[in-house]
């Protein structure tokens, strides 16, 4: 059985009931993030916060978010759920109405809603434990504001699909220009020569929390170079080691593209040093 949050109650997921005229169900009118925890410990908690926060503000969903709050309500998800390795799910829609209409409601509650779900064991600086991706490529077709983490998540959702169907483990996304922004659940890298390098940040991209800690934990540690610039897809090709990251991945690498090999197509030195880095720090922020 599973413990939820909904509302300032904490009950069996079964029992948790939201209106079927909840603008997150109607429109995918809201926030959500996910943080990873092992054995009680949340990684980027405050980034992650942070991230939240300013979603809420970029779509006018009027709740401040107090952080003491929130890791309270985490806290509680993990104990009531066995502890171990648990991902935290929060999401705030803007609220159920009376009617549907397009026009943002006034004078309605958010609701706030977390639960946990078991996730693997933290990964490891390991060559041979290594989750090695194969990924697909394809045009982004998603909204103009990919910038905002929105519940609404059926373009991200359908490109993943796109990879899925193909037998890979996600699907990096380009441009018109033959930029790369993101994958469909992920931020992306490139490593050449040792330097590494991914695409900056604008509203084709989502700021991902590991992306913001792995960049400052690789510059503070000052033996990697980085870079953040825009990325072709021919130099994605072309690549010595391409990785992806996300909150619950954390770094993982590439070894083969659209069906060819990223470099010699096995796991990088450098992949195994920033790896190394991140596990070591990951818990900082």
């Amino acid at each position: 059985m599973s413990i939820v949050y909904l509302n300032g109650t904490y009950l069996p997921m079964e029992q948790a009931k939201i209106s079927p005229m909840d603008r997150g169900f109607l429109f995918g009118d809201g926030i959500y993030e996910v943080i990873p925890s092992y054995g009680g410990r949340l990684v980027g908690f405050n980034p992650h916060m942070q991230r939240m926060q300013d979603g809420l503000d970029a779509i006018e969903i009027q709740l401040r978010i107090d952080r003491g709050a929130w890791r309270e309500i985490a806290a509680n998800l993990i104990e009531r759920n066995g502890g171990g390795n648990l991902g935290i799910y929060f999401h705030v829609s803007r609220g159920a109405d009376s009617r549907r209409d397009h026009a943002y409601p006034e004078g309605i509650a958010p609701t706030v809603y977390a639960f946990a779900f078991a996730i693997p064991p933290a990964p490891v600086a390991d060559k041979a434990a290594a989750t090695r991706y194969t990924v697909s490529t394809a045009e982004d077709l998603r909204w103009k504001r990919c910038n905002i983490k929105s519940t609404a998540l059926l373009g991200n959702v359908m490109h993943y699909q796109h990879g899925h169907a193909r037998g890979h483990s996600e699907t990096i996304l380009y441009n018109r220009e033959g930029e790369i922004t993101e994958a469909a659940a992920c931020n992306v890298y490139v490593v050449n020569d040792g330097v590494v390098a991914t695409p900056p940040l604008d509203h084709q991209k989502l700021p991902g929390i590991t992306r913001l800690m792995l960049l400052e934990i690789l510059r503070r540690d000052g033996r990697i170079p980085v870079q953040e610039r825009i990325v072709t897809l021919a130099e994605l090709h072309a690549a010595d080691e391409v990785w992806l990251s996300s909150s619950s991945k954390d770094i993982v690498p590439v070894v083969a593209i659209d069906g060819r090999s990223v470099g010699d197509g096995e796991v990088g030195d450098v992949w195994l040093a920033a790896q190394t880095l991140y596990c070591a720090h990951k818990f900082d922020f």
